[in-house]
């Protein structure tokens, strides 16, 4: 019985175990030769958000994922694609969430018009109010 036991814990861990093991990409840690690119590279990455992280740009997480994504970000500012180009490829492959940078879309507006409604109703509000005691 602890035989099995012993077994099927070992089968539980296998998942965990696989976790991590491959190396990281060749340029998630390191820079690009022309400062410039990097400048451009770093620009962008402080934009990105790390979708393991959440709470991170992709140039200060230390999660796999993120550096996967400066590798990205890096091999194709080398490559001469341009930071928003990229941001937009990202933004496909990941969605919206991925950039700190919102965006106005059909399944985005409401975010950015209830607020501003808010604020209208709450003026009219006070107007009223103050208007029939004056």
């Amino acid at each position: 019985m602890r035989l099995l036991a012993g077994l099927l814990m070992a089968l539980a861990a296998l998942p965990l175990a696989a976790q991590q093991t491959l190396p990281p990409a060749p340029y998630a840690y390191r820079q690009l030769e022309d400062p410039a690119q990097e400048a451009q590279a770093q620009e962008l990455m402080e934009t990105l958000r790390c979708l393991t992280c959440q709470s991170q740009s992709i140039a200060d997480s230390d999660a796999p994922m993120a550096g996967d994504m400066r590798h990205q970000v890096r091999i194709r500012i080398a490559a001469g694609e341009e930071p928003e180009e990229i941001r937009i490829w990202l933004m496909e492959r990941y969605g919206d969430y991925v950039s700190y940078e919102p965006v106005m879309s059909a399944s985005t507006w409401p975010l950015f018009a209830i607020p501003l409604l808010l604020v209208l109703v709450a003026a009219a509000i006070f107007w009223r109010r103050f208007r029939k005691r004056a």
